[in-house]
């Protein structure tokens, strides 16, 4: 099968498309979040907002850069540290960010589920920056393996890979969609679902792609990431076997 080669996208003023792109995914993820609250009638007043969102920020920063640096720590060690302060897995920011919500709620005692408000927010931004990816081509790791499945691209190397990041950009704009419908119908959820039902469908997601990346596997032939993963679905376990409960209903019924 011939392919076209992909350049990743630079600029001259040695800023690339990825960082430019994420950026851009902050800034808009950002407005939507405040556009949506206008729009709502959130029971967590102001003060505790920033609360969460501060302990939110500090958890991604840390464990998005130590989930990422356990991705390949040999390859990493040979890096300077600022390399390593850049290297970020947005597996990582998720789950610390995860982590620093629920840490800055306890301080502050607030015990309203915080997520659901994020969620479509979050998603747009990694869109947004997966997109930003996709056009760095090898330049990121988040490319895939080599393949000869017709989703085969030539990320710059000459070698036909699974694009991975647009697998991602798919999946999220499919899940965009629903997460959308899910709020405009007239079913009642409980506080807090539609931003477990995100985390659980995107750990989902990327514990099953990670077989299909050039990754280093460590503990039961996993990645760090998928370890991770792991964890996160243990951690919403509960969600998940309401879910499983729920739709057994459902076919029952049918």
């Amino acid at each position: 099968m011939m392919t076209i080669p992909f350049e990743p996208i630079v600029f001259d003023i040695k800023l690339n498309i990825h960082l430019i792109l994420e950026y851009l995914a902050f800034f808009v993820g950002f407005r939507y979040y405040v556009f949506l609250r206008k729009r709502s009638t959130d029971v967590i007043s102001s003060n505790n907002r920033l609360s969460i969102i501060i302990g939110a920020v500090f958890g991604a920063l840390f464990l998005s850069r130590v989930i990422a640096f356990f991705e390949n720590p040999v390859a990493h060690l040979q890096e300077d540290w600022l390399y390593n302060l850049n290297n970020k897995t947005i597996i990582g920011g998720l789950f610390g960010g995860l982590l620093g919500v629920e840490l800055a709620k306890k301080i502050i005692g607030e015990k309203h589920s915080s997520g659901d408000l994020f969620t479509l927010p979050i998603i747009l931004g990694i869109i947004i920056g997966r997109i930003g990816c996709f056009l760095s081509g090898i330049k990121e790791f988040t490319y895939g393996k080599e393949t000869s499945f017709f989703t085969g691209m030539d990320l710059g190397d000459g070698i036909t890979r699974h694009p991975i990041a647009l697998y991602e950009v798919v999946f999220l704009i499919i899940l965009f969609i629903i997460i959308r419908s899910l709020q405009k119908s007239n079913r009642t959820f409980k506080n807090g679902d539609l931003f477990k039902l995100f985390m659980v469908a995107y750990f989902t997601l990327r514990f099953c792609i990670e077989f299909i990346k050039p990754n280093s596997f460590y503990t039961l032939c996993l990645s760090s990431i998928q370890l991770l993963c792991l964890i996160c679905l243990v951690y919403y376990h509960k969600f998940i076997l309401r879910g499983i409960t729920y739709v057994r209903k459902k076919l029952h019924l049918l």
